[in-house]
C-alpha cells in the first residue's frame, strides 16, 4: 500500500487546513485578504466576503435532485459542484446540513457500487463541512461520520505505511510538516509509540529540529512529545541521540531560549518535562531549574494568550507533580500562585451574553429562519469557545495548585488564601465537565492534607457534600472516585470538624460499598476511611460499621491480593476493639468474637509479611485487654501457642507484639490474673520473658 502526502502550494504552510471562525466582515478594508479553502485544498487569498446581511443563495432543487440520484454519472458532477460551493462559506455548509444532504453523502461512502474517485470527492466534501463551525462538526458526528474514520487503524494496519511515511520526510519541507503532523495525530497508545521508534522516527525528528524553518521545527517537537510521553524506551533513545557533536537534548534546549517563538518554547519545555518524568533528567538538572520551569511559569502570566497560558500551566503541573523541591521553587517563582488566581475568574463577556439573549428566530421566512440559525450557530460557537476556555483555565489552575500543595504546609496556606478559590472549587466540584471536576477534586485532595485547613477553612465550607455526591453518582469515573474517596479519608480524621456531618449523611454505607469495588485503590480507600471513622468513635458507630460491612466482606478483604487493603482492614478491626469498655460488648455480639478470632488465625497461619502479622497480634493484644474477651484467647490453646511461638520469632516487631498480648493477659490488677499467669507459666512463658528481658533490644526488654 502506497501513501502519498499532498504537497502544499507554499513551503512552510501547514499541511492541514486550519479551523477558523469564518465571519463575514464587510467593514474590512478591501485590500485585506483572508485565507479560505480553495478547490485544490491549498490556502489562497480571496476577495473581501459579502456583508452579513447579504441573502444566502439556497441550494437549487436540481442540484439536490442530482445528488440524490443513484446514477454516479449524474451524482458525481453535482457533488463536485457542491464541494466548490462549500469552500469558504459557513452559510452554504449550514444549508447543506439543514437540507439533510449529510445522510446522502454518508450513504455514498458505504455503497459498494460507487467508484473510489466518487468516494474521494465525497470525502473532500465532508472534510470541507468539518472545517466549519462546531455546530457543523457536531452535525457530522451526530450523523455517524466518524464511526469508521480511525486514521491510526489505517496507518498501522499495513507494516509498510509507517516506514514509507518516514521515508518521505527528507524530500521536502511540506512533507516534513505533513508527516510529522499525521504521526502526531495517529500516535495514541504505547504500542504506537514503540512501532514509531522501531521504524527510526527519533533520528528523523532530530533532523526536523535542525531545520531552519520554525514551521518544521514545531511539528517535529510536537511529534517528539507525543512519542516520549510516559515511554522510557523513547526517552532513552532521545537521550542517546547525537549529531555533529550536539545531543538531541541540547538541541531541544535551544528552543527554550526567549528569542524563539512562544509555541517552540512551550513545546520544548514539555519535552524536557517528559524526559524528567521518565528518569532521563534529574530534578536538579539546569535545563529544568533554569530553562523549562521558568519558561512555563513565565507563560502563565496575563501577557500570554489564553491558549498558551493553559498549555504552560498543564506542563508546569506535570513537571512539578512528584518533586517537593520543584514545587518549592515554583511556588516562589514569578508570583505564580497569584498568577494562577487569574485563571479562576475568566467568564463570558457582557457582549457575548447580550448577543446570545438577543438571537431570535421568529421570522416567517424560511430563508430568514435559516440565516438566524446560522448567526446563532456562529455566536453560540463563540460563546462555547469562551466557556471551554474558561473551564480549561480553571482546570489548569486546579492542577497547578494540587501539584504545588502536595507536600508543603506553608504553600498550602498561601494557596488557600487565594481569592475566589474555595467558592470556585465548590462550584467546579459539581460541574458537568468531568475533566474540570476531576481537577477540582485533585486540588481539594492536595489541600485536605493540611491539618490546619481541616480544622479551620473546611469547617466553614462544606466541601464534603459534593464529594459524597460524586461517590454516589454512577457517571463518576474511576479516577474521580479514587481521588474523591482519598479526600474523604482525610476529612474523616479524628480532629476534622467535617467528620460528624459526613457521618450523618450516610458515609458508612457509602464507604462499605467502596470496599466491594473491583479497583484495589477504591477498596483501599473505602477501608481506610472506615478505619479513620472508627478511631476513638462511639460504640454505636463501631457497631454500625460492623453490621454494614458484614463478616463475609471482612474475610474477603483480609484475603485481598493488595497488602495495603489487608493492613487497613486489620487497622479497622484494631480501632473497633480499641476501647476497653467497648471490647467485651463488641466481642460478645452474636458470633462476631468467634469470627474475629478466625480472621486473626487466618493471618497468623498465612505467609503474609511480618508487618501484616504484627497487626493481627496487636488485635489479640486489644482483645486481651477486655475482661470477658480474654476468654476468647485463654480458651483457645492453638491461639495461645501461636502467640507464644511469636515471642521467639526472629522479627523484633513480631516478638514485641506477642509480648504486648501476653502482658495484657497476665495484668495483675484484673480479675482471674493469677489463674492466667499460672497457666502461661506452665506453657513456659516465664522463661521466654526472662530471655527477652536480657535482650539487647531496650524496647523489647522494657515490655
Amino acid at each position: 500500500m502506497v501513501v502519498t502526502v499532498r504537497p502544499q502550494e507554499a513551503a512552510g504552510s501547514p499541511a492541514r487546513e486550519s479551523r477558523r471562525l469564518e465571519t463575514d466582515t464587510s467593514s474590512q478594508p478591501s485590500q485585506q485578504l483572508m485565507d479560505v479553502e480553495s478547490p485544490s485544498g491549498y490556502l489562497t487569498a480571496s476577495p473581501s466576503p459579502a456583508p452579513v446581511s447579504a441573502p444566502m443563495s439556497p441550494l437549487s432543487p436540481t442540484l439536490v435532485e442530482d445528488i440524490e440520484s443513484p446514477d454516479e454519472e449524474v451524482c458525481l458532477p453535482a457533488v463536485l459542484q457542491l464541494r466548490s460551493r462549500l469552500i469558504g462559506s459557513n452559510r452554504q455548509k449550514h444549508l447543506v446540513i439543514e437540507q439533510g444532504l449529510v445522510t446522502r453523502l454518508l450513504q455514498i461512502m458505504i455503497e459498494p457500487k460507487f467508484s473510489n474517485e466518487f468516494k474521494i470527492a465525497v470525502t473532500h466534501t465532508l472534510g470541507s463541512l468539518a472545517k466549519g463551525l462546531d455546530f457543523h462538526v457536531k452535525a457530522l458526528i451526530d450523523h455517524g461520520a466518524c464511526a469508521n474514520a480511525r486514521s491510526e487503524d489505517t496507518l498501522y494496519s499495513d507494516p509498510s505505511i509507517i516506514p514509507h511515511l518516514i521515508g518521505l520526510m527528507p524530500t521536502s519541507v511540506n512533507n516534513q510538516i505533513s508527516v510529522a503532523t499525521i504521526l502526531t495525530s495517529a500516535c495514541k497508545t504505547r504500542e504506537h509509540q514503540d512501532i514509531l521508534c522501531q521504524h527510526g522516527l527519533v533520528p528523523s525528528l532530530f533532523q526536523l529540529l535542525g531545520s531552519p524553518h520554525s514551521s518544521v521545527q514545531l511539528p517535529g517537537l510536537q511529534c517528539l512529545t507525543i512519542l516520549m510521553f510516559s515511554n522510557e524506551n523513547a526517552t532513552k533513545l532521545v537521550s542517546e541521540m547525537s549529531l555533529n557533536d550536539q545531543t538531541m537534548i541540547e538541541r531541544i534546549e535551544t528552543f527554550m531560549d526567549r528569542h524563539r517563538k512562544i509555541d517552540l518554547q512551550l513545546e520544548a519545555s514539555k519535552c524536557i518535562a517528559y524526559l524528567y518524568r521518565c528518569g532521563v533528567l534529574d530534578e536538579s538538572d539546569k535545563r529544568i531549574t533554569f530553562k523549562a520551569l521558568p519558561c512555563v511559569v513565565r507563560m502563565t502570566k496575563k501577557e500570554a494568550s489564553l491558549e498558551h497560558r493553559i498549555f504552560a500551566a498543564d506542563t508546569l503541573s506535570y513537571l512539578i507533580e512528584i518533586s517537593a523541591e520543584l514545587q518549592r521553587i515554583a511556588a516562589i517563582s514569578n508570583h505564580l500562585i497569584s498568577s494562577m488566581a487569574s485563571f479562576l475568574t475568566m467568564d463570558l463577556s457582557q457582549e457575548d451574553k447580550r448577543a446570545l439573549r438577543n438571537i431570535s428566530a421568529d421570522s416567517s421566512s424560511h430563508q430568514q429562519l435559516s440565516m438566524n440559525r446560522y448567526h446563532m450557530a456562529q455566536i453560540k460557537q463563540k460563546v462555547d469557545q469562551t466557556t471551554n476556555l474558561s473551564r480549561d483555565m480553571k482546570r489548569s489552575a486546579f492542577k497547578v495548585y494540587a501539584a504545588l500543595g502536595a507536600n508543603d504546609e506553608e504553600i498550602r496556606k498561601r494557596i488557600i488564601d487565594t481569592e475566589h478559590l474555595l467558592p470556585c472549587l465548590l462550584e467546579c466540584l459539581e460541574d458537568s465537565n468531568l475533566d474540570l471536576q476531576t481537577a477540582a477534586i485533585g486540588c481539594l485532595h492536595s489541600l485536605s492534607r493540611s491539618v490546619q485547613l481541616l480544622r479551620t477553612t473546611f469547617q466553614d465550607h462544606p466541601v464534603w457534600r459534593p464529594l459524597m455526591n460524586i461517590l454516589s453518582l454512577p457517571t463518576s469515573t474511576v479516577g474521580m472516585l479514587i481521588v474523591a474517596s482519598s479526600t474523604l479519608c482525610n476529612l474523616l480524621l479524628e480532629f476534622s470538624p467535617s467528620k460528624e456531618p459526613i457521618l450523618e449523611s450516610g458515609a458508612i454505607s457509602l464507604l462499605c460499598q467502596l470496599t466491594h469495588k473491583f479497583e484495589p485503590a477504591l477498596r483501599l480507600n473505602g477501608v481506610w476511611a472506615l478505619m479513620n471513622l472508627s478511631f476513638q468513635a462511639d460504640q454505636m458507630i463501631k457497631v454500625q460499621i460492623i453490621k454494614s460491612l458484614e463478616s463475609d466482606q471482612v474475610f474477603r478483604l483480609l484475603a485481598d491480593q493488595d497488602v495495603n487493603v489487608v493492613m487497613k482492614t486489620l487497622g479497622l478491626i484494631r480501632n473497633i476493639l480499641s476501647n476497653k469498655n467497648h471490647i467485651d460488648n463488641i466481642m460478645g455480639m452474636d458470633d462476631y468474637g468467634k469470627q474475629i478470632m478466625q480472621a486473626v488465625v487466618l493471618i497468623l497461619e498465612s505467609d503474609r509479611i511480618p508487618e501484616v502479622k504484627e497487626q493481627a497480634l496487636c488485635i489479640l493484644g486489644h482483645i486481651a485487654d477486655g475482661d470477658a474477651a480474654k476468654d476468647f484467647i485463654m480458651s483457645n490453646e492453638d491461639v495461645l501457642k501461636k502467640v507464644i511461638s511469636y515471642m521467639t520469632h526472629h522479627s523484633t516487631r513480631l516478638r514485641t507484639a506477642a509480648v504486648f498480648c501476653i502482658q495484657n493477659l497476665i495484668w495483675a490488677k484484673e480479675r482471674g490474673a493469677t489463674e492466667r499467669q499460672q497457666r502461661l507459666k506452665q506453657m513456659g512463658v516465664d522463661k521466654i520473658l526472662q530471655q527477652l528481658f536480657e535482650s539487647d533490644d531496650a524496647t523489647l526488654a522494657e515490655k
